[in-house]
């Protein structure tokens, strides 16, 4: 069975799609069967593997609302073992088309089992807000990523994201727990990431990644081309950053699949 993972952070800007779409990327090269599901009106995750969003006949919009199965929403990339459920500008809408709905948290859970087995990851990337969108991510997921910028704030808001993952596990989804907290945008020659890294480790008891994704050029040039890094520019440090968690991250799976046979 796949293991569906948001990529979760209301604060914008923390590299949540570029570590979406690179992640997802890096797994499939490795073998892995990936989905990524773009929970963001913006499309950018979308855009960023290589689909117009724009020509898209079904998105996650008409899979929330009904109006098509999910296999007539799930689009091949250019990478093999990497398929995308779309979003376009149109998914704004789902907060209000959900008004109403019974159990409209559990939408995205319940289209998703149809699949789950189809994939070894499936990877969502959550809106940078924490609205009913985010809700149905998070209900329908086993573990969530966190992304955190190296900058001065990267702990603001974050409690409160903590605060709502809390919520979804106690009321909605019980299962749920945070996979662990990647630190992006690292800068090893300023003393504030240094110090930024330092502060999270100190004050949060959650797994953080070995691997840090450091501030890259060509990682963020790549999206204007719709490729991901590991075609974009399969050499630069970004490539082998995502490379290196990717690995990190199904080592660690590996390991806890074993453990619980084992408990078993």
């Amino acid at each position: 069975m796949g293991k569906i993972i948001s990529v979760a952070n209301q604060k914008g800007g923390v590299g949540k799609t570029t570590s979406t779409i690179n992640l997802s990327a890096a797994l499939a090269q490795k073998g892995m069967k990936v989905l990524v599901v773009d929970c963001d009106p913006q499309g950018n995750a979308t855009s960023g593997i290589g689909i117009e969003k724009k020509q898209v006949e079904n998105s996650i919009y008409e899979l929330i609302i009904d109006e098509c199965k999910i296999e007539e929403c799930i689009y091949s990339s250019p990478i093999e073992n990497l398929k995308v459920i779309p979003s376009n500008v149109n998914l704004a809408g789902a907060e209000i088309e959900l008004i109403g709905m019974n159990k409209k948290e559990y939408i995205l859970k319940e289209t998703l089992e149809a699949v789950k087995n189809d994939y070894d990851y499936i990877m969502i990337d959550c809106p940078p807000s924490l609205n009913i969108l985010t809700v149905n991510a998070l209900t329908a997921s086993d573990a969530v990523l966190v992304p955190i910028q190296c900058e001065f704030y990267a702990l603001e808001g974050l409690s409160q994201l903590i605060h709502t993952i809390d919520l979804v596990k106690a009321r909605l989804n019980p299962e749920l727990t945070i996979d662990g907290i990647v630190f992006t945008m690292y800068d090893g020659r300023t003393n504030l990431s240094i110090q930024v890294v330092e502060n999270v480790k100190t004050n949060l008891q959650h797994h953080i990644y070995r691997t840090v994704i450091p501030r890259n050029v060509r990682l963020a040039e790549a999206p204007s081309y719709g490729m991901p890094i590991c075609l974009y520019d399969p050499k630069s440090s970004g490539a082998e950053a995502y490379n290196k968690l990717a690995e990190e991250i199904i080592v660690r799976d590996k390991k806890r699949k074993r453990t619980r046979k084992t408990e078993q």
